[in-house]
């Protein structure tokens, strides 16, 4: 048994009353971008939809959302639906490490002494010294990743960190994949299929024009990326 490091969308949803708007402007997004959502699986967040968290309201959205060809198996901040009724519509519970509780001692009076805390481990960036073709899926899970080349169309480049890639990024890079809103993203020639911090992200269709097929330096600020020309 060995673990593996995935990746899956979000789809986080914002208004309680699920009508023709939201689905009007759900399929102008997958006509926009197909690629981004073609076999991708999808988690819903339903953090500001607490309607949804009704099995019934929530079965019709899963099946408006699967017949779009979208492969939702889970939601996030529903711990008040019954996992039972879930696992009917064919979805899991899907938490963060983050959202884990803390575990306890059965009895406080016998809990063990505080012991110094743990030392985080220290990054494990990865640097790749040859350009990545398409098709090809580069990792670094716990620190950032360096591309000595460039990033072929259909490629893909995911880190806990920061990317840097010196040399035309065409593929996706998608940093702070472990939520880490700090992650920056730099290429020497900005021409890419999509880039994405800490879950957030823009397509070709909409990256800044100013940063095309330049210098850029990308990052998050108030839950929005910027895009920058490097001088």
């Amino acid at each position: 048994m060995r673990g593996r490091f995935l990746t899956a969308l979000v789809l986080r949803i914002d208004i309680d009353g699920i009508g023709e708007a939201f689905h009007a402007q759900l399929d102008d997004q997958l006509r926009r971008t197909p690629q981004f959502f073609s076999g991708a699986p999808m988690v819903l967040d339903l953090a500001q939809a607490p309607a949804l968290r009704d099995v019934q309201a929530l079965s019709g959205l899963v099946e408006d959302l699967r017949r779009r060809d979208l492969r939702v198996f889970g939601v996030q901040n529903a711990a008040d639906m019954d996992e039972a009724q879930l696992q009917g519509l064919g979805l899991i519970p899907v938490t963060t490490g983050r959202d884990a509780p803390l575990p306890r001692p059965a009895d406080p009076a016998r809990a063990p002494a505080a012991q110094p805390a743990d030392v985080a481990p220290p990054p494990q960036n990865r640097i790749v010294q040859a350009p990545v073709r398409s098709g090809q899926r580069v990792v670094a899970e716990q620190g950032d990743l360096t591309i000595i080349g460039s990033v072929a169309s259909g490629a893909e480049l995911v880190a806990a960190g920061s990317i840097h890639v010196y040399g035309t990024l065409r593929g996706r890079a998608l940093a702070g994949c472990h939520g880490d809103e700090t992650a920056r993203i730099f290429c020497q020639t900005l021409s890419a299929e999509l880039v994405a911090i800490a879950g957030l992200y823009q397509t070709s269709e909409t990256l800044d024009p100013a940063a095309l097929d330049r210098a850029a330096h990308i990052y998050l600020k108030d839950e929005k990326l910027c895009m920058e020309v490097i001088a």
